[in-house]
């Protein structure tokens, strides 16, 4: 009979040769077992630190926001934008560290570093409201109107389907009034200017011709000079209304809101067929009552619907009148 060790204090007695087989694949079952069991707990405890060290990264930089946001309430704005740089640095891919900086940078009038934060800003998120709007500042302080304006509608449409009656959409409509009633203002001057060249251009030209006739028509020069006349009243009537796209007048009605008065920005119809401006009429059903304020009806915010037909007219009359961009 051959004994078998087991472990140090054991042995088994083995008197066939499929005993001393069996035995063997205990003995192998009982010390190897431990090796890929240890290797598994190792490799979840490396994974636990990896995620614990980006959660603590993660929950770090979101601290920094926050101490970055007290500093700016007590207008410490180097504070804030250290710590908001601070927060990037651990978390480079959260847009509204990109944007809280940027506005900072706008208190400073620091308009390259704006533009640099919010452009990242709206590549990290395109839906960022406050992205577009400080991104659209920056262009048009960069004299880059055109990229600027439009940076300034999509916040502006991005801010009304979030909350249209969020202060931020009024700021920015404000900001977008201002920029295109300034980019109306210069090419109203330039066109002005051509136009007033060109209109004294013909009047030296007509007047050049009417001598010349004068000249050549012996004993007609009544007729000439009356003909010559009707040719320059013709040319400022031409010329006249030639201008009138830049002469300010007054915005019809339709196309005025019923409570402020003011030109539509994003007008809504109630059941009534009444239209209004929607943050205005959102601001009344909540803080007065649900009725509508002409007719006295119940009125509720489910049952406003769109106008879209009065704001494409908005849009097509603020297309040739950029006069009316003027805010009081």
């Amino acid at each position: 009979m051959a004994l078998i060790p087991i472990n140090h204090t054991c042995y088994f007695s083995l008197r066939h040769q499929d005993e001393r087989f069996l035995c063997l694949l205990l003995i192998i079952i009982i010390h190897k077992p431990s090796l890929p069991l240890q290797f598994d707990q190792e490799e979840r405890s490396e994974g636990s630190v990896m995620v614990k060290g980006v959660n603590s990264g993660t929950i770090q930089a979101e601290q920094l926001k926050q101490d970055g946001n007290l500093y700016f309430k007590k207008n410490r704005l180097g504070a804030a934008i250290d710590a908001y740089t601070e927060a990037i640095a651990l978390s480079p891919n959260v847009s509204v560290y990109w944007t809280n900086r940027a506005v900072c940078h706008r208190m400073r009038k620091d308009w390259t570093r704006v533009e640099e934060d919010s452009g990242k800003a709206v590549e990290l998120d395109y839906t960022s409201v406050k992205g577009h709007f400080m991104l659209g500042l920056a262009l048009i302080h960069g004299e880059k109107y055109a990229q600027g304006i439009k940076e300034l509608e999509r916040a502006l449409d991005l801010g009304r389907g979030a909350n249209p009656q969020n202060y931020m959409v009024e700021e920015i409509w404000q900001e977008l009034a201002k920029a295109q009633y300034s980019e109306w203002e210069r090419n109203s001057t330039k066109r002005s200017w051509d136009l007033q060249n060109l209109k004294e251009c013909c009047e030296i030209a007509l007047i050049e011709k009417h001598f010349r006739d004068a000249t050549e028509a012996e004993g007609f020069v009544d007729e000439v000079t009356d003909s010559t006349t009707e040719q320059l009243e013709a040319l400022n009537s031409v010329f006249s209304k030639a201008a009138e796209f830049d002469t300010p007048t007054e915005i019809p009605d339709y196309l005025c809101c019923r409570i402020t008065l003011d030109i539509f920005r994003d007008p809504v119809t109630a059941p009534s067929g009444l239209t209004y401006e929607k943050a205005v009429i959102l601001e009344h059903l909540e803080q007065v009552g649900k009725f509508d304020p002409i007719t006295r009806e119940p009125l509720f915010p489910s049952q406003l619907v769109q106008n879209l037909a009065i704001k494409e007219a908005v849009h097509a009359f603020l297309e040739k009148h950029g006069w009316a961009y003027k805010m009081d």
